[in-house]
Formats: C-alpha cells, sequence, structure tokens
C-alpha cells in the first residue's frame, strides 16, 4: 500500500483457514465438548501452583497448555500434551482428587481421571483430533512462510482436503488400532461405551 494505495486487501490464508476451522467445530457437539475437557484439564492444574507441581512430579515430557481461540492449528500442541501422556496426567489427577482441600476439585478431577481419561470414546477422538490437527499445523505453517504463493497456497489447501477424504476412508481404523492399544496401556476397555438415550414416555 505505500507503494500503491490502490493495491488489493488479501486476506491471509491461514487466517482464514482457522477461521473455516472454528466454524465447523462449533457445529459439531462432539467437538465442543471434546476440546471442553482438553481445557477443563488444563484448568484445573493450572489453577494452583500446588497442583501444577502434582502434574510436573507426573509429567515429565510435554507441558499442558490452554487452547488458543484465535490459533486453531496451535490446538494441536494441547491434544498432543495428553495424547501422549494419558497415564500420567490421569495419576495427576487422581493424586489432585486425593490431596485437594477443595471438594469440588476434588470431584472433578476424579470425574476427568476416571470417567473422560476413562472413556474410551475420548482416547479414540484424542488420536483422530492430533492427526488431523497435526495436518492442519503443517498446512497453516506452510501457507505462512513468506515466499508462499498463491498457486503453492491452492495446492496446500487441496492437499489438505485430499487428506480429510483419506482418512474418512483408511485413518480411522488405523486410529482405532492405536487408540486400543493406548487403551490396552492404561487398563481400560478399548469398547465403545453405550450411551443411554432420553426416551420419552409415550402417551395415548
Amino acid at each position: 500500500l505505500d507503494i500503491n494505495r490502490r493495491a488489493f486487501y488479501t486476506p491471509c490464508g491461514s487466517h482464514s483457514l482457522n477461521l473455516t476451522l472454528c466454524d465447523i467445530a462449533n457445529t459439531c457437539e462432539k467437538a465442543k465438548d471434546f476440546f471442553g475437557i482438553i481445557q477443563r484439564i488444563y484448568t484445573i492444574f493450572a489453577n494452583s501452583t500446588k497442583r501444577w507441581d502434582i502434574l510436573l512430579d507426573n509429567v515429565k515430557g510435554l507441558t499442558l497448555k490452554s487452547l488458543s481461540t484465535t490459533r486453531w492449528e496451535s490446538r494441536v500442541e494441547s491434544v498432543k500434551a495428553i495424547r501422549y501422556q494419558i497415564s500420567d496426567i490421569r495419576e495427576a489427577l487422581l493424586q489432585v482428587s486425593d490431596s485437594d482441600n477443595d471438594a469440588i476439585v476434588q470431584s472433578t478431577s476424579k470425574s476427568l481421571a476416571n470417567n473422560e481419561l476413562g472413556d474410551f470414546e475420548f482416547v479414540l477422538a484424542i488420536v483422530i483430533w492430533y492427526d488431523i490437527l497435526s495436518m492442519i499445523n503443517m498446512v497453516s505453517k506452510t501457507l505462512q512462510s513468506k515466499d508462499m504463493v498463491i498457486d503453492d497456497a491452492l495446492k496446500q489447501i487441496e492437499g489438505l482436503v485430499s487428506f480429510f477424504k483419506s482418512y474418512r476412508e483408511n485413518g480411522y481404523s488405523v486410529a482405532l488400532d492405536n487408540a486400543k492399544e493406548i487403551a490396552i496401556e492404561i487398563d481400560i476397555d478399548p469398547i465403545m461405551r453405550k450411551k443411554e438415550g432420553n426416551q420419552k414416555k409415550e402417551t395415548f
């Protein structure tokens, strides 16, 4: 614009991708529930230095991170920390439930450890979301490179679309196998829990 005041504005491809992801995820109740659980796990530890120390005593690798509402591809780091350390994080939550003085924190920590992280559907979801977000993160970083041109950007987006199509056909079975391995490792049944539906009483 300094050179030519009539230059057209071009929206950032990476930012547009983030906005698209936000809109997609916000239309899916399971996605909103999943990321709500991820944020609750982080909040339990982050709101207390004592609880954070318990986390660090159990988790020696990746640190838990808060979810970003603006940089969606960065959520891969939040998911990754739990994806590869779910057993250690469960143990940390159980220790918090045993030692914390706050009854609400005790109850929430125990529920997260046993119900959410102990649910095979959540384990499967975290494997799938990590695969998806890793691909999105790679494309997003490429779109932000200084030498990116329109033709290359379009190829990146086309590649992302192809990835999703392929994942629907082949990726789910691989994710399921990976989730079963994690479930066996953390000693939970690798089966989906039956959800009881809200049965309406029929009135004649």
